[in-house]
């Protein structure tokens, strides 16, 4: 009888086991895509600044592409201000995270422009990234033209992380064809 008890606690006990196992794995990798970007102080060179900048700029719009809205918000301090031309001001991460969900996800996909990235250093705080991109509205290119705006994000590196603590997205026009 004591066997049987044992053996059960065990089949209970496992899938525990595992679950804990998967997620330590988890943040493993959160861990190592994480410490992919440099810190501020490891970076060294302007190269270095741009090739981490780029880095966060893809990673950022793969989430917003895929609508991955709990990566893609993991980018933002709580108290992000984001200022858009046409669509006003949206203050904090939470409210940013919920107009994208409703404004963006399955409806808009978003590409840099090649060759318009700047990169800046900001002394003690991070970086300042321009650029210029384009929307698409996939399976209505026929009708709804291709987007094109300039943009401005204020990375800053604090606790080992960079998370953008403005944006400014302006000059949004339909893209030359």
């Amino acid at each position: 009888m004591k066997r049987l008890i044992a053996l059960l606690r065990m089949a209970l006990l496992l899938p525990l086991l595992a679950l804990l196992v998967v997620r330590a794995e988890a943040q493993a990798v959160a861990r190592v895509e994480a410490q992919a970007v440099p810190s501020l102080e490891n970076i060294k060179s302007q190269e270095e600044l741009d090739k981490a900048i780029a880095s966060l700029d893809a990673a950022l719009f793969d989430s917003y592409n895929r609508c991955d809205l709990e990566k893609f918000s993991s980018f933002f301090v709580e108290d992000v201000e984001f200022y858009h031309d046409q669509g006003g001001v949206t203050l904090g991460k939470q409210n940013l995270t919920d107009s994208i969900k409703k404004n963006i996800c399955g409806k808009v996909t978003r590409e840099l422009v090649p060759g318009t990235l700047q990169v800046h250093h900001m002394k003690g705080y991070g970086a300042v990234e321009m650029g210029v991109h384009r929307f698409h509205h996939p399976g209505h290119e026929d009708t709804e033209a291709v987007g094109e705006g300039k943009f401005i994000h204020l990375w800053q590196y604090k606790d080992g992380a960079w998370k953008i603590t403005r944006v400014i997205s302006y000059d949004h026009h339909a893209a030359a064809k």
